[in-house]
């Protein structure tokens, strides 16, 4: 349930066009539906701006599945389900024939409406090849929820020329996301670097001392650079939707 979905059944009410009956009958799965094994919350596009996401991981794919047809029952037509593997996005290709698998970033997609695009832009920035699927995660993210991103990838600060030839590029976007594992210092260099918000996403890529992303999060939690957020581990759905909002605000401003 959307808002123009809303203000359509109201205008109908008022029009005469349907009974109040009716329109109890659309809205009586406001603000969740129990499936018994989910509580599908269809409020949320109202409160939020964007529909449910559907965190994959864990879940049997015939429930996945279930989730996302009732939400498109109830008039969500775009779906973001994140971690999902591809027994998933089959299961919910079964749901949606046009879901789309972004297998890097292990998101579906189902796109059925177009969402305003932000003028601004947002700079997905990753350290390493090693850390694209949580890039990915972060970049997909914030594509589906209407904003233009730059990807500057394999820029870690093993070889901080390659950072530097994009420091333009950084500049010209309203919020950087910099997804690093290892010690995860590079958040901090761009934090240095740009006077924008910088969303640090530590990865669980590294040695054995990296305790899976742990260094590269207390790294991270620790940064010297003023204007860096951290996000958890790996948490690249996190860092878009947390950017997205930055700039749709940065929009208003």
């Amino acid at each position: 349930m959307d808002v123009e979905r809303l203000k359509f059944i109201l205008e109908d009410v008022k029009a005469g066009r349907c009974t109040v009956e009716q329109a109890i009958d659309a809205l009586k799965y406001l603000p969740f539906e129990d499936l018994g094994f989910a509580k599908v919350d269809h409020h949320r596009q109202l409160r939020n701006g964007y529909p449910e996401v559907i965190y994959c991981q864990g879940k049997r794919p015939e429930h996945v599945k279930a989730i996302v047809e009732r939400m498109m029952a109830r008039g969500n037509r775009n779906i973001l389900a994140t971690r999902a593997s591809q027994e998933v996005y089959q299961a919910i290709k079964e749901a949606a024939y046009d879901a789309e698998y972004h297998e890097i970033a292990r998101i579906v997609v189902v796109k059925r409406s177009e969402v305003p695009v932000s003028k601004g832009k947002i700079a997905v920035v990753s350290a390493g090849t090693s850390d694209l699927p949580v890039a990915e995660e972060a970049a997909i993210t914030a594509e589906v929820l209407g904003n233009k991103v730059e990807r500057v990838y394999d820029v870690g600060v093993a070889g901080l020329h390659r950072l530097l030839a994009n420091v333009k590029t950084l500049n010209e976007a309203n919020v950087v996301i910099a997804v690093a594992g290892m010690e995860g210092a590079l958040a901090s260099v761009i934090g240095g670097l740009v006077d924008k918000p910088v969303i640090a996403v530590p990865t669980s890529v590294g040695y054995g001392a990296n305790f899976g992303g742990l260094s590269a999060l207390l790294t991270m939690l620790n940064s010297c650079a003023s204007g860096v957020a951290v996000v958890n581990i790996d948490n690249g759905f996190g860092a878009g939707y947390m950017a997205s909002l930055i700039n749709r605000l940065a929009q208003q401003s």
